[in-house]
């Protein structure tokens, strides 16, 4: 197996490593894990962390252990860049796993384009994210999470087509996250000629949301449809009832977060949004065991993963690197990117069972089929359909 030989300091991770060798294979794992986006950022960090202790404990990747490096970008754009150029400079990591920020997705990723060193975008959603270098002759940018252009689609029909909702008001916040996913929701609603009867806007942080819900209101609006994170949802939400303005909130995929779950409280209760991966006890015994070990390790608040979803993805992403690697039998990027894009075997994820994932022009694991909606209900999401709950093979 061919490693690069490096001096560097020990990992962050030391329930993973409490040392490293010249033979240890060093992997970046990059995500907020402080601040409103932290809820997704550490829960994807988790799932990074107990894959790489489980593929660790039976022997690591042909014999070389994984040493996980792990840095803080704060959903910052800027700390983003920094960081890159330490893990591919510095660090001389084989790969990195994270984003969890579109807007740091893209500021950051085009470092790794150009050192022919994959990431794989375990939660980060931008729908460009994948194709930002649609001329480059290799492309090192994969993704194992629902790009928008999947969920947009799924909210837009599951507002109009079933619930048979017309007037649609749109909240999104100002990031390139909620401006991106505002563009392929008004995409998805003009499938239907549906234009939205209010387009608002906010920034992070806002935590009044009265004059664009009241905007709403007077515009007629029968449902919110949302593009956000956590913390200003729940603004949404609580503004809502404030208002005594009773609607249907439906939105991406990151209504399921636990700082919106949390802080809307009951006014959350009947949000729906596309979901890869629902933290049930009525499930598989693959993501059973998944669940219980996470819950076992880390000791979430209430045994509820704060954001199931990031840290299915973020496991699941370890296997799908692992396999690379150990098909490869190489930690050089070209190898490594050639492997991603034929998998000979199927990788056996918690998301979904992953069979030739990726190809050299798709660099997407998940496909609508995949994904499903999910509902909260009392402080949990739920499936909303009963049917969605065995997950199916890719």
């Amino acid at each position: 197996m061919k490693i690069r030989h490096h001096i560097f300091a020990v990992a962050a991770a030391a329930l993973l490593a409490t040392g490293a060798n010249a033979a240890d294979i060093k992997v970046g794992v990059a995500g907020p894990f402080t601040g409103g986006s932290s809820s997704m950022g550490v829960s994807m960090r988790d799932g990074v962390r107990l894959a790489t202790k489980e593929i660790n404990a039976a022997g690591g990747i042909n014999g070389n252990k994984i040493v996980l490096i792990e840095r803080d970008d704060e959903a910052k754009n800027e700390r983003g860049v920094q960081i890159a150029q330490e893990l591919i400079n510095n660090e001389k990591v084989v790969a990195t796993l994270g984003y969890i920020n579109t807007g740091v997705a893209l500021a950051s990723q085009r470092f790794y384009q150009d050192a022919k060193i994959p990431v794989l975008n375990n939660v980060a959603t931008g729908s460009i994210i994948t194709k930002q270098f649609p001329n480059a002759p290799e492309n090192y940018v994969f993704r194992n999470a629902a790009a928008d252009n999947i969920q947009a689609p799924m909210v837009a029909k599951e507002a109009v087509e079933k619930r048979g909702l017309k007037k649609v008001a749109i909240l999104a916040d100002s990031t390139n996250y909620g401006q991106l996913g505002r563009e392929d929701l008004e995409k998805a609603l003009k499938t239907y000629g549906v234009t939205p009867v209010a387009t608002e806007k906010f920034n992070i942080g806002d935590v009044d949301m009265t004059s664009q819900l009241l905007k709403a209101k007077n515009a007629g609006a029968d449902v919110v449809l949302t593009y956000a994170i956590g913390p200003e949802l729940a603004q949404i939400a609580n503004g809502m009832a404030k208002l005594g303005w009773k609607k249907p909130i439906i939105g991406s995929w990151t209504l399921s977060m636990a700082s919106f779950i949390d802080t809307a409280g009951k006014n959350g209760d009947g949000a729906t949004m596309p979901q890869t991966y629902i933290q049930s006890p009525s499930t598989t015994s693959k993501r059973k065991a998944f669940q219980d070990a996470y819950v076992k390790e880390f000791k979430p608040k209430n045994n509820n993963i704060a954001s199931p979803v990031s840290a299915a993805q973020g496991y699941d992403s370890v296997y799908l690197l692992a396999a690379a690697i150990k098909q490869a039998n190489s930690t050089e990027g070209p190898k490594i990117l050639a492997a991603l894009q034929d998998l000979k075997a199927p990788v056996d994820g918690v998301v979904i069972t992953y069979n030739k994932p990726f190809s050299a022009t798709d660099h997407e694991a998940i496909k609508a089929k995949d994904v499903v909606m999910g509902v909260v209900e009392n402080g949990r999401v739920e499936f909303l359909n009963a049917e969605d709950a065995t997950p199916k093979k890719k």
